[in-house]
């Protein structure tokens, strides 16, 4: 009998793996328990095959996305420049704060991109000025703009 068995999860299996990932398994781990419950099927030739179409298309689909992140990040630069407008007080001071969704509506009525508030990083802004800010875009794609705040 063979030591180990390669099964594909149907299900996620808690401390074992995700749906769709092969594991190696005790032969009685799988024979009773696995199999009869549906939680996964034992690994054949054609099985293996339908393994890598899935994962060349998760690899494409990723790849996609990184790319269109990218082209965002060339768009968001181009234009770089964003102006906020505050009502100010003395010395340049500004009432308030510039808050991530007024970075938002800016970037969404000059460029045209919608961005997540929660990817917008806000240096703290006190006065009127310029102030670098970071927007992750990706895991692996950060852009960086300048916000402007200037008077009414």
């Amino acid at each position: 009998m063979a030591k180990r068995l390669q099964l594909l999860l149907n299900k996620d299996v808690n401390k074992l793996g995700k749906r769709g990932d092969l594991v190696d398994v005790a032969p009685g781990y799988a024979r009773n328990y696995l199999v009869p419950q549906g939680f996964g099927v034992l690994v054949t030739e054609g099985i293996l095959r339908q393994v890598d179409q899935r994962r060349e298309k998760e690899r494409l689909r990723l790849l996609a996305i990184l790319e269109e992140a990218k082209s965002r990040k060339i768009a968001l630069q181009t234009i770089n420049n964003f102006v906020i407008r505050k009502q100010v007080g003395e010395q340049d001071a500004i009432f308030g704060t510039v808050t991530t969704q007024e970075v938002v509506d800016i970037i969404k009525q000059n460029a045209g991109l919608e961005i997540e508030r929660q990817a917008i990083t806000l240096p703290e802004i006190k006065k009127t000025g310029k102030y670098p800010t970071d927007i992750k875009l990706h895991a692996e794609v950060t852009a960086q703009i300048t916000i402007e705040v200037a008077s009414l």
